[in-house]
């Protein structure tokens, strides 16, 4: 195999892990993530279930997937340490894939021993929730830089930038603030469904109910307020890193975060039903990836004049 094909290689399992994100956001909003029981890596105490329920189906066949991953990622690990010299980037974010993918499998593996599934309503639930969306941020952060760096795209440089790099540092981590919020309103939205919009409205602000229906409006006004903050900052980078793909990535960014928006209003209004809850989260995650990339676009630029903030986007660096 060269380098080439490597490349494609990655691109596919990051694919694939896309697959695995979206089918385990079905099992938690079809309630299935108890369908194994309390039993991790067994299901019901099997290895293979007899008779099963159409839950324990559901997320039978999401372990199973996720069970393919592990040597998907080993023959990547080896692939890159074949190709690629002593050093390469290409070889520490592979291992880091690695690492990711088996913190990855140890979050879930707590959150079905623990019973923070399903109907558990409790603030451990959100928080191990919290965690593992993180983790699957940072594995498809990795995987993302692991496909860039096979093409023969320059290493990130964060010395010499400016304030491009707490710009972007921000952007990221207010994704990442996004995503909790996000999923913290879709387990209200799934645990406490209102009938109708006004239902729902009413129940964000009522004195009574559980926490997660009063997070739920952090989500809109955290998503919108990092909609704007960043079409702002790809509209800055692109006119001051004009080279490698990033004005491409800047595009792509205030696209995505239109449509993502957009989507995210349509979500609300429908109720929140499982099939935008998925593609909104689809969204998310080609979102995140393009911020990845634009990152390492613009930080792998060596520029003689720093980045300097437009009017109305001024960084302050401590």
């Amino acid at each position: 195999m060269n380098r080439q094909r490597f490349s494609r290689y990655v691109w596919g399992v990051l694919a694939y892990n896309l697959v695995i994100i979206l089918w385990g956001a079905f099992v938690r909003a079809s309630f299935s993530g108890d369908g194994c029981g309390a039993h991790w890596p067994t299901c019901g105490g099997q290895l293979i279930p007899t008779s099963p329920s159409v839950a324990k189906m559901i997320e039978y066949t999401h372990r199973l997937s996720t069970v393919v991953v592990v040597p998907l990622i080993i023959a990547q690990v080896i692939m890159a340490f074949l190709l690629f010299p002593k050093g390469h980037k290409v070889r520490v974010g592979s291992i880091a894939c690695f690492l990711f993918t088996f913190s990855e499998a140890l979050i879930g593996a707590v959150l079905v021993k623990y019973k923070l599934v399903a109907h558990n309503p409790s603030v451990y639930r959100a928080v191990a929730d919290s965690t593992h969306l993180i983790n699957t941020f940072l594995l498809v952060a990795c995987l993302t830089l692991t496909v860039w760096w096979c093409e023969n795209n320059p290493p990130i440089r964060l010395r010499n930038q400016g304030a491009i790099v707490p710009a972007l540092a921000a952007v990221l981590a207010g994704a990442l603030l996004v995503g909790i919020s996000g999923h913290i309103a879709a387990l209200g939205d799934m645990l406490f469904p209102s009938a109708t919009l006004m239902q729902g409205l009413r129940d964000d602000f009522a004195s009574t109910g559980s926490f997660l229906v009063h997070l739920r409006p952090m989500h809109p006004f955290l998503s919108v307020g990092l909609g704007l903050y960043a079409i702002l900052l790809s509209r800055a980078i692109s006119r001051q890193r004009p080279e490698l793909q990033t004005p491409r990535f800047a595009r792509y960014c205030v696209w995505l975060f239109g449509t993502q928006i957009a989507a995210g209003f349509l979500n609300l209004f429908l109720s929140a039903p499982i099939w935008m809850q998925i593609i909104h989260l689809f969204l998310a995650d080609l979102l995140w990836i393009n911020l990845i990339l634009l990152a390492a676009s613009a930080l792998g630029q060596t520029v003689s004049v720093p980045f300097v903030e437009p009017p109305g986007l001024e960084v302050t660096v401590p």
